[in-house]
């Protein structure tokens, strides 16, 4: 069933390759949490509270600590996604220390039978700013591994990137394991960054979240720094800064076949 109804902790390689117009690519280890969002109470600390690792519900969602539970279902019946009616599960790095940066969160949402019907996937950039994908397909058919889903890129992440052109998502939520591959393609249709996270799954206790935490110390501010240094990278190989334009306000998006209701 992939990411499971029990917490789980994802040990995974993060990949970013930027094709052109100087080629740039890096990779490196990480951890997630597969948070199951309707027994929040089963995780093995505190949520809302200071930790070694923490879960804080305002992180998420609508940012208010208001139900993240709720908040899913009500972009689901937006779109019309009545098959997702099982349990949602919410792939996020923890807070460490107090800290956290999710570049990008996922929120498996399944039916009743465990199959995959929707992921939506929430980013954020540097700026403070986020936005929601909504990946799934029109006919609510179960996602599988080959299937890619493409979307209007409609957020400002990288100020490499104009904010044109589109994505391609795919995903991977078998027994055991997670995968997501996000590429991004210009306003030529030419693909130029091609990303992915892909891991293994293990059940989340407290020696397996103390051997995350040593194996990956304090990999929030890993992951923001490493942001920065490939930042610093791409200026000294000529890439162009890219001011942020004013966000959109449609918040939530979707892949390309999907209507609102």
């Amino acid at each position: 069933m992939g990411v499971s109804a029990i917490p789980q902790i994802l040990f995974a390689k993060v990949m970013h390759a930027r094709l052109f117009p100087k080629k740039n690519q890096f990779r490196y280890g990480i951890y997630y949490l597969a948070v199951p969002l309707s027994n929040l109470k089963s995780l093995p600390f505190a949520i809302n509270k200071f930790g070694m690792l923490g879960f804080y519900e305002r992180d998420h969602g609508a940012k208010d600590g208001s139900d993240l539970n709720l908040w899913a279902h009500e972009i689901l019946k937006k779109y019309n996604i009545d098959k997702a009616d099982g349990y949602i599960t919410l792939v996020c790095m923890p807070r460490i220390l107090g800290y956290v940066f999710n570049p990008v969160s996922f929120w498996i949402c399944r039916d009743s039978q465990g199959q995959t019907r929707a992921v939506i996937c929430e980013v954020r950039n540097t700026f403070g700013e986020s936005h929601t994908y909504l990946c799934a397909h029109a006919d609510q058919s179960p996602i599988l591994e080959t299937d890619v889903m493409q979307g209007d890129k409609v957020f400002h992440v990288s100020p490499f990137l104009n904010r044109e052109g589109h994505y391609t998502f795919r995903f991977n939520t078998r027994d055991g394991q997670f995968g997501a591959w996000i590429d991004f393609y210009d306003a030529d249709n030419q693909k130029q960054l091609i990303t992915s996270l892909i891991g293994e799954l293990k059940p989340l206790t407290k020696q397996s979240s103390r051997a995350a935490f040593w194996k990956y110390p304090l990999v929030t501010l890993k992951t923001i720094f490493l942001i920065h240094w490939q930042a610093l990278k791409l200026i000294t190989k000529g890439i162009s800064y890219i001011p942020k334009p004013t966000q959109i306000m449609e918040k939530i998006t979707s892949t390309n076949d999907l209507k609102e209701k």
